[in-house]
């Protein structure tokens, strides 16, 4: 090649040109002329089968294989989709109405960065026992209870954990506690459609669950959402219970729609499911949870209406087919 480029150079230069850059583009060999070279074959090591490390393959656990507690019957769950609707008053008054029935409930708080149960049931501040690594829940008014907020000692100390601490919290609140037989377990749920809803869809067995909303437009939407997330999970929802939808005047008796009208109506038609009930906006109803004295205990003017509730509740869960639960099993 460089003696080419110096003869064509030296031809060039008598012509006045005095640099030459010689490119050369070499053309490949058709493949049939290329030399018998025995073909490249991959010799890495091939992985084999470990029958005691098959792949992951497991599809996300559905509600109908979650194996049943042995010790409790029916789990519900009472969800908004938004805080502020009365979901854990609606959960304490519906578990003493239940209760009045003649049924064993037990009542669990899964509103991990809010509790409220303590101070409604009028525990707060004490805490389980611990047996055999276990919890032992607290008696309230003859209820098994336990929350997240009897663990930490007080009321002005933050849950600032992330979500799968706090859903790991939550499976050993459920799993880790000594509950005696019961005929329903109500569990608080926190507000939204997070972490905590699908921890419970998945890892729990939950018999059916119960919608809190109020009419405003605000709150149905994000009821919705609660329902369809039960929809897509395999959860029952038993029906809609439409918190302050009137408010009488203590002093003069004249009622009010205050949040609207008919937003529990549009639910049930929309989603085909019960109208369980309607509560008022009533100041009693205020007083007694926070003295830690829920109306169906204190019989206020809102006990009947939470009793009656109660009672079309138990009427939809006698209608879903029941599974054989595991006595056996061991939590």
């Amino acid at each position: 090649m460089q003696q080419i480029h110096d003869d064509l150079a030296g031809a060039l230069e008598k012509c006045g040109i005095e640099e030459l850059n010689l490119h050369v583009v070499q053309q490949k060999r058709p493949a049939q002329e290329s030399s018998n070279l025995p073909p490249v074959l991959d010799a890495s090591p091939k992985a084999e089968p470990d029958p005691n490390n098959p792949p992951i393959q497991k599809a996300a656990p559905q509600q109908r294989d979650v194996p049943l507690h042995p010790r409790i019957k029916h789990v519900i769950l009472v969800s908004s989709g938004k805080g502020g609707v009365g979901k854990s008053t609606t959960t304490v008054n519906l578990a003493l109405a239940l209760q009045k029935m003649g049924l064993k409930v037990g009542v669990l708080d899964a509103d991990i960065y809010g509790p409220s149960i303590p101070t409604m049931l009028g525990n707060a501040g004490e805490t389980p026992l611990i047996e055999s690594e276990n919890f032992v829940p607290l008696d309230a008014y003859g209820m098994a209870v336990l929350s997240i907020g009897h663990l930490t000692g007080d009321n002005n100390t933050p849950v600032a954990w992330r979500g799968p601490k706090a859903t790991g919290a939550l499976m050993q609140l459920f799993n880790q506690t000594l509950w005696p037989d019961l005929d329903v377990l109500m569990i608080d749920m926190p507000p939204g459609t997070g972490d905590i809803q699908l921890t419970l869809a998945q890892r729990i067995p939950v018999t059916g669950s119960i919608i809190v909303t109020t009419p405003q437009n605000v709150a149905l939407l994000d009821a919705t959402k609660g329902i369809e997330l039960f929809n897509k999970v395999g959860i029952p929802v038993l029906g809609v219970v439409e918190n302050m939808s009137t408010h009488i005047c203590s002093n003069c008796g004249h009622e009010e729609q205050i949040f609207g009208i008919g937003g529990g109506d549009k639910l049930s038609e929309q989603y085909h499911i019960p109208l369980l009930g309607r509560l008022p906006l009533n100041a009693q109803i205020r007083e007694h949870a926070d003295q830690g004295k829920p109306s169906v205990v204190a019989m206020d003017d809102a006990a009947d209406s939470y009793i009656d509730i109660a009672k079309a509740m138990w009427e939809q869960i006698e209608k879903i087919p029941q599974r054989t639960r595991d006595d056996k099993r061991i939590f």
